[in-house]
């Protein structure tokens, strides 16, 4: 694929893909979440139940449910689900179907003196994601946590994807909701302000140091059926690819890092023709 073709392409499909899983236009216009049939299905990306246009369920928020209800059942739905999407994507649902991933990549494009692709600390900062995922997705919701009531934790007190898609255009349209706007919003919404100002500077900083998803889909990685592959014996040690790599990934780490998003950029800078995405089968 030419230079810059996959990367257009990817674009196209991140902003159609958002377009179609929350095309609920009407609840935008009314401040009300749709509960139709659709809803008792998950889509693969971090998409907020609370977004009034969503039409499906995201993973996280449907795991956390089922896990913070008085009788716990084990979620062999939604863990059924992530086993399949993460067999077959890996990562690439966060570099091509996630709407919060896209919010992201946009905030990048704006134009800033010293754009880092990390953050200081970043060996031990992107283990924060499993921090997310194991204290607040999982243990959050099974116990209480400092007195809180036992509740869907990460959704409730961390998500900006919940602040941005849901809490935002819900009380843009319900008065009655902005009226009862309260402390936890505040949190949020800082929370959500300090990622879109830090998301200028590094990329994709939720992704890559806090998405319990991101984290989940990363173990899939290295087996996922969507791989980036890598010739070692025709790589001529250019160093394009990781310099053209979003999160600076080594070749030797293209597509097996449980960091890795899969966006492509690297097969469509090298110059030996030893990166193909998607993979030669």
């Amino acid at each position: 694929m030419k230079k810059f073709g996959l990367a257009k392409l990817r674009l196209q499909f991140q902003i159609i893909y958002t377009i179609i899983t929350n095309g609920y236009v009407y609840g935008f216009f009314t401040g009300k979440i749709y509960k139709g049939p659709l809803k008792y299905a998950c889509v693969p990306g971090l998409n907020c139940y609370s977004c009034p246009g969503a039409i499906g369920s995201c993973p996280l928020g449907a795991l956390q449910n089922a896990l913070a209800k008085n009788k716990v059942e084990v979620p062999f739905a939604v863990l059924g689900f992530l086993f399949v999407f993460g067999s077959i994507f890996g990562r690439f649902v966060c570099g091509w179907m996630c709407p919060f991933g896209l919010f992201q990549d946009l905030l990048f494009k704006i134009p800033f003196l010293h754009k880092r692709k990390r953050l200081p600390g970043h060996n031990i900062l992107k283990y924060g994601k499993y921090v997310m995922l194991f204290g607040l997705v999982i243990l959050g919701s099974l116990m209480l946590l400092g007195g809180f009531v036992k509740s869907p934790a990460f959704c409730k007190y961390i998500c900006p994807s919940g602040t941005l898609m849901g809490a935002l255009p819900l009380m843009a349209a319900n008065a009655d909701l902005r009226a009862l706007a309260g402390g936890l919003f505040g949190w949020k919404l800082a929370i959500l302000i300090v990622l879109t100002l830090v998301s200028v500077i590094i990329y994709r900083p939720f992704c890559q140091y806090l998405c319990p998803l991101g984290a989940i889909y990363g173990w899939f990685n290295r087996f996922s059926l969507v791989q980036v592959h890598w010739e070692k014996e025709k790589c001529i040690a250019c160093g394009k690819c990781q310099k053209s790599c979003p999160v600076d990934l080594k070749p030797e780490e293209i597509s097996v890092s449980p960091e890795c998003i899969k966006c492509g950029k690297c097969a469509t800078v090298c110059p030996a023709d030893c990166i193909h995405f998607p993979a030669k089968r």
